[in-house]
């Protein structure tokens, strides 16, 4: 039984990292594999705040930005990332980051640790991927957002919360077109293939560990479900 997890940077590190919810987390998924031996996770990690500021500045110093060398560096700051998240699951991660899902060899313990893989697209994409190859049925998307909108509920005020929806009108809300630190719910590009395959995403916020905890309980929780 393989959940993978899109951990957004949003959580990891918004500006610094967040050490506190770190530590909760970590808990979190080490009381779960105690509770079932066949439980494994596999954690996909965005590079966040990081990413986001050495975006900014290459563009600010570059004059012409290149989104090829702008999403490099997001990718190196999902990498950075991958590996604290790596480290600080100790034992039960036996394998190193994955930086390539299309070569990642069969999990040898109960956790593995993937980060951005190249130009063209998040690391949802990544995490797609990943949930193709494991055959797992979903991809539970963690960000700093509960749920979904109708339209961004900052310049909207009569934007509101959606439990479920189609791909194809989720795929309409956030286009096909990725840009490097484009902010949406779910990386268009992963979109894309997660319909295509048949796949479902759970968006739900990262930070609120006990909506996470009944989530992968199977308990009713609070997110939006997309497919």
């Amino acid at each position: 039984m393989v959940t993978v997890i899109s951990l957004g940077g949003s959580i990891i590190a918004p500006d610094g990292v967040d050490e506190g919810f770190l530590r909760d987390f970590v808990a979190l998924i080490r009381d779960l594999l105690k509770a079932d031996e066949k439980r494994r996770f596999i954690f996909v990690t965005g590079g966040g705040g990081p990413a986001r500021a050495w975006q900014t500045a290459y563009r600010n110093t570059a004059g012409t930005a290149i989104n090829d060398e702008a999403d490099w560096i997001g990718i190196m700051a999902t990498r950075l990332n991958a590996q604290l998240i790596k480290a600080v699951m100790g034992d039960a991660c036996r394998q190193e980051v994955i930086t390539d899902p299309t070569q990642v060899e069969p999990m040898v313990g109960r956790v593995l640790v993937a980060s951005g893989w190249k130009p063209g697209f998040s690391s949802d994409y990544d995490a797609v991927l990943l949930a193709e190859r494991f055959e797992a049925k979903e991809v539970i998307n963690l960000s700093n957002i509960a749920q979904v909108y109708t339209d961004d509920p900052k310049k909207n005020p009569d934007a509101r919360p959606i439990d479920k929806i189609s791909w194809a009108d989720f795929r309409a809300l956030v286009g096909d077109e990725w840009v490097p630190g484009k902010n949406v719910p779910f990386d268009p590009v992963a979109s894309r293939h997660a319909a295509k395959i048949g796949l479902k995403v759970i968006c739900a916020a990262g930070k609120d560990l006990p909506n996470l905890k009944k989530l992968l309980n199977g308990e009713n929780f609070l997110g939006t479900v997309i497919g």
